[in-house]
């Protein structure tokens, strides 16, 4: 029997509304259904949406929590609470200096972004709304993938070998963008967004002994492609740049134990719906209708990609 495992990366706002219109266009082509795979990882938005999909929602109904009519009250409530496209003033108080001596490029600067105030609260209410009786999701293996700032370490929360934690906290920590939202304290540990070490942490999968792996990362691009304008050209040379050289020893590495990996990333046309700023909720739904567009060719590039090195 195949093990298959969905992986899914950072993205913010926009990001996670593109990721939605990629399971679409996935599903559309080979019939997969997310909640059903042996193992979901998510990292952030990637998170966001595990949490929702080892619940058992389904890929129609996040396409409807996007256009405003999801069936599921949880579902509505949770996108119209969105968090604003622009953060509240930080406080100035470093997350851990010593950090950037021990790891390099972003995780390193992680340690020297300010605590954010943002309010997670939407997210704990996320996570609360889908706690099984028995604290985590009803899924098999569900996992969310935050960043220590003190250790330099990523952690997969949801794994069987993590520490204890709750659906809520496990999002909130996942989702804690350096600088915008406030890190999570799990006893010892000050944990923050992953993709502040890595937009999707396909590495952490080498001893699950997963088949096929579909990556699905709307920070990483092949080289040359970004969001268009001055913005774009500062959001690839920051983020997406490392994001995607990251996303692609991660993948050789995955590859070299005889997982078929198939990555998803937005193509130029995808970009350009998307724009440069992943957190500005006023563009969500133009993005999404746009990704709904475009992604459908993303889609069968990248699975037709994967065929012929098959």
């Amino acid at each position: 029997m195949t093990r298959t495992a969905v992986v899914i990366g950072c993205g913010g706002t926009i990001g996670g509304a593109w990721i939605v219109a990629a399971l679409a266009a996935l599903a559309g082509e080979t019939g997969l259904n997310p909640s059903e795979v042996d193992l979901l990882q998510g990292t952030s938005a990637g998170a966001e949406l595990v949490t929702m999909l080892a619940s058992g929602t389904s890929i129609d109904e996040l396409v409807a929590m996007h256009r405003g009519h999801a069936g599921d009250r949880r579902l509505r409530d949770h996108i119209a609470a969105t968090p604003p496209g622009l953060p509240p003033l930080p406080s100035p108080r470093p997350l851990h200096p010593a950090l950037v001596r021990r790891r390099p490029g972003l995780a390193g600067l992680t340690g020297l972004a300010p605590t954010g105030r943002g309010d997670a609260a939407w997210l704990q209410r996320l996570g609360e709304a889908f706690t099984t009786e028995d604290g985590w999701l009803p899924h098999s293996d569900a996992r969310m993938i935050a960043y220590d700032v003190g250790t330099g370490e990523r952690v997969a929360l949801g794994a069987p070998t993590a520490p204890p934690v709750s659906v809520g906290e496990a999002l909130r920590a996942s989702w804690a963008i350096p600088g915008w939202m406030p890190p999570v304290r799990l006893g010892e540990s000050v944990l923050v967004d992953g993709g502040a070490a890595s937009t999707a942490s396909v590495d952490l999968l080498v001893d699950d002994n997963i088949d096929l792996a579909y990556v699905i990362a709307p920070m990483a691009s092949v080289p040359g492609q970004r969001p268009p304008g001055l913005g774009g050209v500062i959001e690839d040379r920051i983020l997406r740049r490392p994001m995607s050289a990251t996303l692609t020893r991660e993948i050789a590495v995955l590859r070299s134990t005889g997982t078929s990996v198939i990555p998803i990333v937005p193509s130029t046309d995808d970009l350009r719906g998307l724009g440069a700023n992943f957190m500005r909720r006023s563009h969500r739904r133009a993005a999404f209708e746009a990704a709904m567009t475009t992604v459908p060719v993303t889609v069968r590039a990248a699975l037709s990609e994967n065929a012929s090195h098959a």
